[in-house]
């Protein structure tokens, strides 16, 4: 593991002759050696791949388990120079019994065998015929292979400061995997060693158990079951090489092929461990199996973060899927929830009226339309939504006209109140010179619009339905006590790079009036619009003044909800936005966002209420509890050592 938590493992199935120990071991060791070459740090091989799996009879001839045991010490001695941990497959004889083993080699030598628990003696299967059961083998000294070693069902491993679990095949299948207690006892990475044939309909409940277990257990889980060359009397053995990592499997649609198949994945394993520590639930219920005895290869972690960076597939934009009908299907979720906490939070108090904001902008557009949404759930009148555009010294015709006409199009309430006159003569009872654009000129014209939504509010017996959104929270990219502020903020935790996605699902579900409305405000540049300019156009870009919002929706995603350092995030947006943003440009919006996160952190502490929708939220009631006046010396100090 390097020093961001990074390591490479591979699921490979290798091509078999059954009972051919000879061809079996040359055909690990070549991809072994294609491994190492590649960077691997772990490689696992299906279960029996030294013998092949359907050698049915023939595991009960001495000379096929003679040979094995050599085979065993053929990839000893070839792998002894090579700086990655194998974990093969082979019968293993021991007293008078006979199991199904997992060998876990590095460095040349036999770090522990893990026999097979759960033996599958129904329908296809007859394992019982053949090997006995591991369950109640524990920690135990034996010599394989020429190798003195560890014998037991209750053994993690330890390489380049990994903890490796070990289970076979059934294991899996079973109510209470063993790969549960190996995780909640340390294990880091599961391997699954298997042999499992094809039916129909079998693979996907495959797919579905590893997915399930590594999220449940917080854990990587590589599966590599036997493929081509395995007998075909009564089975297929399509081969399967997986790696699940927290909920997703890699490498479910290889299959059937007639040659070797591996699936090669860098995972993030310092990620797991520090989601193991933040969902406490995870070793509540823990009651440990076995006194579990940890076994180290003795090979060190790299310690350079170098290699494993051209082989990171690091997502830009975490808050979005990519798939467009998993977009889709999580835009009308989180609209769903959005609506379905608006809608309780109306029945709760007995209203029947909500008063909107509506600048033309996105954050307000997506309040107002799921308020809109809200309320017709609930059946009670659009006009009971009371939309209020306040041109002030900086709007422009664009947004004036796309506010009022998507008000009109919707069918609520449409109000006009300028703000002008109002903030003029607040300018001279403060002594604020109008023609100086500093912050008061600015924070004035937003507390005047949230006085008049508030008083209006009052005066209808309305509740104010706030718009900011999670990344102007996270930078503090409100007015205190101005849009800062509401009596509900249903956008409260959807971030800026998830909004236009929101606003654009809501125009393709729309009529073509508003349809043509919404796109247009999808395509206005984010602007607070405070600041005027000679012409009709949008003079402040917020992204222009506070940075790209892509870029601080990616800091905050892995600040918060991965609780990565700066210097792993910083690497990590260099890798993600490689061809769009230079380094030295990455690391100074991320400053920012570390100062305004923490600086800000006073406005969030007294942020309305609103609904949770995604993994992450920044309410002081919620996910993120922080005194407002911490210091971000430490995460600054960090950033300030890295060399470009």
């Amino acid at each position: 593991m390097d020093n961001s938590g990074y390591i490479k493992l591979q699921a490979c199935v290798p091509i078999v002759k059954i009972g051919d120990v000879d061809f079996n071991v040359s055909q690990i060791k070549a991809c072994i050696s294609e491994a190492s070459r590649k960077g691997v740090d772990c490689i696992v091989f299906p279960e029996l791949s030294v013998t092949s799996y359907s050698c049915a009879d023939l595991f009960q001839q001495e000379l096929l388990l003679r040979k094995a045991e050599e085979g065993v010490r053929e990839i000893l001695e070839f792998s002894k120079d090579l700086n990655l941990l194998i974990a093969v497959g082979t019968p293993v004889a021991i007293g008078n019994s006979r199991f199904n083993c997992a060998v876990i080699i590095a460095g040349g030598s036999i770090l522990g065998v893990v026999p097979k628990i759960h033996l599958p003696n129904y329908n296809e299967f007859y394992e019982k015929r053949w090997f006995e059961s591991g369950k109640g083998q524990t920690f135990q000294q034996i010599s394989y292979a020429g190798r003195e070693t560890f014998f037991g069902i209750d053994l993690i491993f330890s390489h380049k400061g990994v903890r490796f679990g070990v289970e076979i095949c059934e294991d899996l299948w079973v109510p209470n995997p063993p790969s549960s207690d190996l995780c909640m006892a340390g294990a880091d990475v599961i391997l699954n060693l298997s042999a499992s044939d094809e039916t129909i309909g079998k693979h996907d409940y495959l797919v579905s158990l590893i997915a399930q277990q590594s999220a449940r257990c917080r854990c990587v889980y590589v599966y590599s079951s036997a493929g081509w060359g395995e007998s075909s009397t009564d089975l297929v053995f399509s081969g399967n090489a997986m790696i699940g990592y927290d909920g997703k499997v890699f490498g479910s649609d290889e299959r059937f092929t007639t040659a070797g198949q591996a699936e090669t994945k860098t995972v993030d394993i310092q990620k797991l461990r520090l989601d193991r520590l933040r969902f406490n639930s995870f070793i509540d219920s823990y009651q440990p199996a076995a006194d579990y005895k940890l076994i180290s290869s003795l090979i060190e972690g790299d310690s350079t973060d170098i290699q494993y960076e051209k082989d990171l597939e690091v997502d830009p934009f975490p808050f979005v899927p990519k798939d467009k009908d998993r977009l889709k299907e999580r835009c009308e979720e989180i609209v769903n929830i959005q609506s379905y906490g608006l809608m309780r939070r109306l029945s709760a108090i007995g209203c029947k009226k909500a008063v909107v904001g509506i600048s033309g902008g996105l954050d307000s557009t997506l309040a107002l339309l799921v308020t809109v949404r809200a309320f017709d759930r609930l059946s009670i009148p659009r006009s009971g939504i009371i939309g209020i555009t306040m041109p002030g010294f900086a709007t422009t015709s664009r947004t004036h006209n796309n506010a009022w006409q998507l008000m009109q199009s919707l069918g609520v309430d449409c109000r006009e109140i300028p703000i002008n006159e109002a903030v003029g003569i607040h300018f001279r009872d403060i002594g604020q010179n109008p023609e100086l654009y500093d912050a008061t000129y600015e924070n004035s014209q937003a507390r005047e619009r949230t006085q008049i939504l508030m008083d209006l509010a009052n005066k209808e017996n309305a509740i104010v339905i706030g718009t900011g959104d999670m990344s102007e929270l996270a930078l503090g990219w409100c007015t205190y006590n101005g849009d800062h502020m509401s009596m509900y903020g249903v956008n409260a935790s959807v971030p800026k790079t998830l909004v236009k996605y929101l606003v654009g699902w809501f125009a393709s579900n729309s009529d073509d009036r508003t349809s043509e409305i919404l796109k247009d405000i999808i395509e206005t540049p984010i602007s607070p619009e405070l600041v005027p300019s000679d012409n009709d156009d949008i003079a402040q870009k917020t992204e222009d003044l506070v940075g790209p919002y892509e870029l601080h929706d990616f800091f905050l995603f892995n600040f918060l909800r991965n609780s990565f350092t700066p210097e792993k995030i910083f690497r990590l947006a260099c890798i993600a936005f490689d061809s769009k943003y230079k380094k030295e440009v990455i690391l100074k919006w991320l400053k920012v966002f570390i100062r305004r996160f923490f600086s800000q952190q006073f406005k969030r502490s007294c942020m309305p209420d609103g609904p949770k929708v995604g993994s992450v939220s920044l309410s002081p009631r919620g996910d993120w509890r922080m005194p407002s006046d911490a210091s971000s010396n430490l995460w600054l100090e960090q950033l300030d050592s890295i060399i470009l």
